[in-house]
């Protein structure tokens, strides 16, 4: 994928057919995190689900890493502050949760490395392929930070508390085979071959249908956190069953042709 060679900035929206990409471009910082990426972020969040052409978002990194999380100073400040307001890792975790909430599907190009809050960010995807000389660690415990409660609940929903454990308490780093074992990558593969396998993933999630997908990452994601909500669910599941995506899906079946959706 196309990497700019401009000055760091907040993060850049690239939309490309069906495809939009967000790419976090603070390089020489590894593409730390700052308060105004928070802000920004949201806002691309927004204007991604507002556009009904837009079906998979790719979330990556500009440069040598993904992210190296957010910028400690300004948790620094606000632990000296002597006046109590909304916490970095506040602010943080409302992007996180966004990001997981999003309608359309995610993935999350890991194109190196990925640390502190952004491994949370990266959890948060529906999908991580990354390159295998990448390479992750949580440092929370060696921060003397306790996480907010939403990226302890992904880290054990996601990864089993056994992983959770090991990655939070130990403060260690480990690498991609082992990301991939524990099931924080979905796919790890040679960096040569990274852009071709989002492509190959992109493009299967954006030729399916959107509702049926979003609706079911909705109940997926409710199940994780323990909150389903039943009724909801059944009736997305009654309304799909006389919707236009399930009548061009059997179609384009007994037509032996992809489903336009």
């Amino acid at each position: 994928m196309p990497e700019t060679a401009d000055a760091a900035s907040s993060p850049v929206l690239e939309i490309t057919g069906a495809r939009a990409t967000v790419r976090l471009n603070r390089p020489k910082h590894l593409n730390r995190l700052q308060a105004e990426d928070l802000g920004e972020l949201m806002k691309l969040f927004d204007r991604i689900e507002a556009d009904p052409a837009i079906r998979v978002l790719v979330l990556t990194g500009t440069g040598r890493a993904f992210s190296a999380g957010y910028d400690l100073n300004s948790v620094a400040e606000r632990a000296v502050s002597a006046n109590e307001q909304q916490s970095a890792g506040s602010a943080f975790e409302v992007v996180v949760n966004r990001l997981e909430d999003l309608g359309v599907p995610t993935i999350c190009r890991l194109n190196g490395g990925v640390y502190g809050g952004s491994t949370d960010l990266a959890l948060a995807c529906d999908f991580r392929i990354g390159v295998d000389t990448a390479e992750m660690f949580m440092p929370a415990a060696r921060l003397g930070l306790h996480y907010y409660k939403s990226g302890i609940q992904r880290y054990v929903t996601r990864l089993g508390v056994d992983n959770a454990k090991k990655l939070f308490l130990t403060a260690q780093k480990i690498s991609a085979p082992e990301m991939l074992r524990i099931g924080y990558l979905t796919d790890m593969v040679p960096e040569e071959s990274l852009d071709e396998e989002v492509d190959k993933l992109a493009a299967v999630l954006a030729g399916n249908a959107p509702n049926a997908m979003r609706g079911m990452k909705r109940a997926i994601n409710e199940f994780a956190r323990g909150e389903l909500d039943e009724l909801a669910a059944d009736q997305r599941h009654r309304d799909s069953m006389r919707g236009d995506e399930i009548k061009e899906g059997i179609r384009a079946f007994a037509e032996k042709r992809p489903p336009r959706f």
